[in-house]
């Protein structure tokens, strides 16, 4: 079937060796869509721990330019993914997330736990939504790129297998999400960053859906309204549906790449030494700042 031409594919390279190959055809060919969107509520994720919210609510980024923020983070890692942390692009857009980090006081266990966030999320997302789980492969090898990128940004006690930094993850969770003032007030920008991408009248429904996608832990950190059982139920069969779909469908064939388009706060194009926080926001103080980009 033509559908699993590329997880044919995938499955035929070795994780250890071709980590950079598997994530470009698992990103670009059979998840474009959901890897966007995994990585979306990723960095959703980190706003649920106190520390990294604070300085996240501190640089402003959210209140003033919160697509920009958007889209410098989707483009720096949509550099990485597609063409390669070792490729003279990916070099640059790892130069460029180092400048902008170090400007920052930030723990390493925040930076180690947003990093584990990449790998987990899609793997996850596509286990809960996709139109097919990923494979062995591919989660050896989101791992492993991730790790190669974290040890290419100084971020110390990356653990060394798949199992102990899930565990990394899942422990770092259990102890630091919890309420805060400023978790909420990233979190709500946020929100309200992806309701205005919908018409007016579609934002009252597009609402609980945000919600119900988030789960009650991530809810109870953020101090958001629960979603009704009908509305959980209604996004999860709408997902579902998606997903049946996809199954169904051609193989994409046309390749996309989000390093390429022109985002909303670029509409002329963009260069990776323009993306990030202006230098002000970090501030004398300096010790503000942003723990992706």
């Amino acid at each position: 079937m033509a559908r699993f031409s590329v997880l044919r594919q995938i499955q035929s390279l070795d994780p250890e060796r071709d980590h950079q190959r598997i994530v470009f055809l698992s990103k670009c060919y059979d998840f474009a869509f959901d890897t966007t969107r995994a990585l979306e509520f990723a960095l959703y994720r980190t706003y649920c721990v106190p520390s990294i919210s604070a300085l996240l609510d501190r640089t402003g980024e959210f209140r003033l330019r919160p697509q920009k923020r958007y889209d410098d983070t989707d483009l720096i890692v949509s550099t990485l993914m597609e063409w390669g942390y070792d490729s003279e692009l990916g070099r640059a857009a790892l130069r460029r997330m180092n400048q902008i980090h170090g400007r920052f006081e930030i723990a390493n266990d925040d930076l180690l736990y947003v990093l584990s966030t990449f790998v987990f999320e899609p793997i996850r997302w596509n286990a809960r939504f996709g139109w097919r789980p990923l494979c062995n492969q591919e989660r050896q090898a989101y791992f492993l790129f991730w790790r190669e990128v974290g040890r290419r940004m100084n971020i110390r006690e990356i653990p060394a297998t798949y199992e102990a930094f899930e565990r990394f993850n899942a422990d770092y969770e259990r102890v630091h999400f919890r309420f805060s003032e400023t978790n909420q007030r990233v979190g709500a920008a946020t929100r309200d960053l992806f309701l205005g991408w919908f018409p007016g009248p579609l934002r009252p429904m597009i609402r609980p859906a945000i919600y119900a996608m988030m789960g009650d832990t991530l809810i109870d950190a953020f101090g958001f309204p629960r979603p009704s059982r009908a509305a959980s139920a209604i996004v999860l069969a709408v997902l579902k549906l998606r997903a049946w779909a996809l199954f169904w469908c051609p193989a994409r064939r046309r390749l996309h790449l989000r390093s390429e388009s022109r985002p909303r706060s670029y509409p002329q194009g963009y260069r990776l030494e323009d993306l990030g926080p202006p230098f002000e926001a970090s501030g004398p103080e300096g010790q503000t700042g942003s723990t992706s980009t």
